[in-house]
């Protein structure tokens, strides 16, 4: 028979069995060395008196683990559905509390596993109403076009008119899954950052590389201020990115003729890469929400873009180690600041 498959009580009953046939044979063996009735009436008295304070002891523990055991059941249960918190045992020397301190510790982890959680659904829920959000106008867009183009004779240019709208629809989609799409893979850990010391003339040029189009365009100069030889420890792929998010949402709400620049700034602990654009500048109440992903302001929605390049720029900088900031007013342009730390 397997021990740990007998009962607690069956436990005590051969534990008393087992005592008492025990003291029955040593006052049997002492009366028969030494011929004398007391001493079986001796040894009797004392087998009754341990047999009694067996007993007792047995009641005291069999009370004691029964209230334990339900206690432990009560808590588990209300560690599974999360209504309460495990029971605590004021003597921290017992094994009943070192169970209790455990089972503390688990309820904790599992309580901080349930809020991760369901922060994780919330934010997941967030984004998926934040991309269906973005995606519907330029689905309902794009149908519009397709269903006027299929159902009514249109001229050459109006042709063409059309299928320019479909192009630049297209275009966001595009730029829309490729923002999330880096986002993803940043925040669930797929692309880590790995900083290397590189010239920082070399990251600011690649950043630079895919405005230069669209400033000409709109007769934007933009001028660069970078010591040549400034070496920094960064990874030079994320943080062009980073700057190429800033230049961009630069040339987007800077007037025609309006001007750019890109200067950086060694300080004691950081370096500061700083683009300032003479556009249309932030109010000081939006300049804590434009970081947050999806957010665009209700004056610039006629502007291409998804209000996610400063999110995607700010979890960059963060992962580095550093940090962003911006200046600006309304009408006088702004000033946003990239701090990397120099080690």
């Amino acid at each position: 028979m397997s021990l740990g498959r007998i009962s607690v009580k069956k436990i005590f009953l051969l534990t008393w069995v087992g005592m008492a046939a025990s003291m029955l044979a040593v006052c049997a063996v002492l009366l028969w060395m030494t011929g004398e009735s007391w001493v079986l009436i001796g040894g009797g008295l004392l087998m009754l008196c341990a047999l009694a304070w067996m007993f007792l002891l047995t009641v005291v523990f069999s009370k004691r683990l029964s209230l334990f055991t339900r206690e432990l059941c009560r808590a588990m249960d209300q560690m599974i559905s999360g209504s309460g918190e495990p029971m605590h045992t004021a003597d921290s020397e017992t094994l009943f509390a070192r169970i209790g301190y455990r089972l503390s510790r688990l309820y904790d982890i599992m309580q901080e596993s349930r809020r991760k959680a369901d922060e994780e659904r919330q934010e997941l829920q967030m984004l998926v109403s934040d991309v269906s959000h973005q995606v519907k106008t330029p689905v309902a867009n794009l149908k519009m076009v397709t269903d006027t183009l299929l159902s009514k004779s249109v001229t050459e240019e109006e042709r063409r008119e059309f299928l320019q709208g479909i192009r630049n629809q297209t275009d966001k989609l595009e730029f829309l899954f490729q923002a999330l799409v880096k986002t993803s893979r940043l925040e669930t850990g797929a692309i880590r950052l790995e900083k290397k010391e590189a010239p920082l003339i070399d990251t600011l040029a690649f950043g630079l590389s895919g405005i230069v189009y669209a400033a000409e365009k709109k007769d934007i100069c933009v001028t660069v201020d970078c010591p040549e030889g400034l070496l920094l420890s960064h990874d030079s792929k994320w943080t062009a990115e980073a700057v190429f998010n800033l230049l961009d949402n630069a040339v987007k709400y800077t007037p025609a003729g309006g001007s750019i620049s890109v200067s950086v700034a060694q300080w004691e602990m950081y370096v500061e890469i700083k683009v300032a654009d003479t556009g249309k500048g932030i109010s000081e109440s939006n300049q804590a929400a434009i970081f947050r992903r999806f957010y665009r302001e209700e004056e610039v929605h006629e502007q291409q873009g998804v209000g996610i390049g400063l999110y995607l720029t700010r979890e960059i900088v963060t992962r580095q180690g550093g940090y962003i900031k911006v200046v600006s007013e309304p009408g006088r342009g702004s000033e946003f600041s990239i701090m990397l730390p120099i080690r």
